[in-house]
């Protein structure tokens, strides 16, 4: 019998990287948990609560009509961009200065920063001057986004669609890519339609691009600040104040470190949660399909 001798030096190579994880994640993590059991009155005056922040957010209405709201907001974008990045990436040129030149315009809205993201759309939808907003009004429609909270959500839903579509679109358009020829060449043979192409041939090697795609959308779309925030403040009214500014209001605006560390714990284990729901749904799906294929 042999005996395996391991070098263990390898490890040298990712300890950077766990330091790093450690000061910009873990450590901050840990003292997040730790204000969370405890109501905090100065540096050096501080008493432990126990579970009672935790209780006080979970039975706030505020946070849950804001709770709400995220999971419409994250679940309509999701039910839009997902479909409509599939589309673009199929009609997208595979080749040729076509395909690099529809690359880069596609990426473009990705470059720009989240919170240009949200001035753009707000001079964008002036009724004034922006080229949105005065055209609604000219064509007779009173588009006001600071005044009925349908136009706001609409808005932003759109602006959110602009901006993000592209990914999908891209990361779709590489499963694609990576479909060899043979599979094509098969389908034409078979004189399949082109649904069958799509249903039997790209949509099943699209499968994992497509988890990445929605669990990256959904963290972002579920932790959205910026955009919403420049664009209509949360307005009108508290109709599009989402978690993530609810959750500044609560630790910067009234410094309430306790609830709003409580707050923060609880809104990462719900996108922990979710995110684990749909990547277990979509790997059982792929799953059945495997094993029936093989029946």
């Amino acid at each position: 019998m042999v005996n395996k001798v391991y070098n263990n030096r390898a490890w040298l190579l990712v300890l950077p990287m766990l330091v790093l994880v450690a000061f910009s994640a873990i450590i901050p993590l840990m003292t997040v948990v730790n204000y969370s059991v405890q109501d905090v009155f100065d540096a050096n005056t501080r008493f432990f609560t126990g579970v009672e922040w935790f209780e006080r957010t979970l039975n706030d209405a505020g946070l849950q009509a804001a709770l709400l709201r995220q999971f419409a907001f994250s679940f309509t974008v999701l039910a839009i961009q997902v479909p409509l990045g599939i589309g673009i990436a199929l009609l997208m040129p595979k080749r040729g200065w076509q395909a690099s030149a529809v690359l880069i315009l596609i990426t473009l809205p990705l470059l720009i920063p989240w919170n240009v993201v949200g001035s753009i759309w707000q001079i964008f939808t002036r009724g004034d001057i922006g080229l949105m907003g005065a055209g609604l009004r000219g064509l007779g429609y009173g588009y006001n986004i600071t005044g009925n909270p349908v136009d706001a959500w609409a808005t932003i839903i759109l602006m959110d669609v602009w901006h993000w579509t592209p990914l999908i679109a891209l990361l779709c358009y590489s499963g694609l890519r990576s479909i060899p020829e043979a599979y094509y060449q098969a389908a034409r043979i078979d004189r399949a339609s082109k649904w069958a192409v799509f249903r039997y041939i790209q949509l099943p090697k699209l499968t994992n691009v497509l988890v990445i795609g929605v669990l990256l959308r959904f963290m972002h779309s579920f932790m959205i600040y910026a955009e919403p925030f420049v664009l209509t403040g949360g307005g009108p009214g508290s109709s599009t104040t989402f978690l993530s500014q609810s959750l500044t209001t609560m630790a910067i605006g009234q410094q309430d470190l306790g609830p709003s560390a409580a707050f923060s714990l609880i809104y990462f284990l719900i996108i922990l949660l979710v995110c684990w729901v749909f990547y277990t749904a979509i790997m059982n799906m792929q799953k059945d399909k495997a094993e029936r294929g093989g029946v």
